[in-house]
């Protein structure tokens, strides 16, 4: 059988079920590729007890562990919960065509975390994922920003996920040239690093004021709508200092 396990968002944040899963699964994989951990990988083992096998896109895209799952229990750890990414569908749908037993253990994700903001969940609009621009390749893609642009037109937030890798300042760098491109006047913005793990913070503030803070990863960007509510203008208001 197969499991696909959430981890939540801090190493202990893995609910009862999962760890106990996980312990008695035969192989247990780690998804690395889509966020940098708040954690290593040797403080998860000795929350779980067991040795973690860590795999990358390739390994997870070609689909070919779910053999594995057919003799014996395998577990595919994911950070957050596990079906935010469109493969993760991929893979139960494999796994319903190869008669392969799949079962999802869920746990807290990024859009649990950011709501400690104050931001109300359903006024968020259509989430937006930030890729690094790499120029040697003149790849510098920003339909993200048009993301944005469809929310503000209906007065909702941007959540922008930031992809793995990416340091705060190029990132801040890639927001300010996909903004101008677009025609998007930037405010102050929500930056959300480490949520539900150790040393978290929120900042609610300009541009110019975050790249003056020290961010750990993981972290993403919250650009808010500009017609908040009294109470999420009051709760990020607290998030300015």
């Amino acid at each position: 059988m197969l499991y696909l396990i959430g981890l939540g968002l801090d190493k202990k944040g893995i609910s009862q079920e999962g760890l106990e899963i996980a312990r008695r699964c035969k192989k247990v994989y780690l998804e690395n590729y889509t966020v940098d951990f708040p954690y290593k990988k040797g403080e998860l083992e000795e929350v779980l007890g067991k040795e973690i096998n860590p795999v990358n896109r390739d390994f997870v895209e070609s689909l070919g562990f779910i053999d594995e799952a057919v003799k014996k229990d395998v577990a595919l750890l994911v950070y957050g919960s596990p079906l935010t990414a469109t493969t993760h569908i991929a893979i139960i749908e494999e796994c319903k065509a190869s008669g392969i037993k799949c079962e999802v253990i869920y746990s807290a994700s990024v859009f649990d975390g950011i709501l400690e903001t104050g931001l109300q969940f359903y006024k968020f609009g259509k989430v937006a994922s930030m890729p690094v621009w790499i120029a040697s390749e003149n790849y510098k893609p920003d339909s993200f920003m048009k993301i944005v642009k469809d929310n503000q037109k209906i007065d909702a937030h941007s959540l922008i996920l930031i992809d793995i890798g990416l340091e705060i300042e190029d990132a801040l760098g890639q927001l300010q040239k996909a903004a101008k491109n677009h025609g998007v006047k930037l405010g102050k913005l929500v930056l959300c690093q480490r949520v539900g793990a150790e040393k978290k913070n929120i900042f609610y503030g300009t541009i110019e004021e975050i790249k003056e803070r020290a961010v750990k990863k993981p972290y993403c960007l919250i650009i808010p709508s500009k017609k908040l509510h009294d109470l999420e203008r009051k709760s990020l208001e607290g998030f300015s200092e």
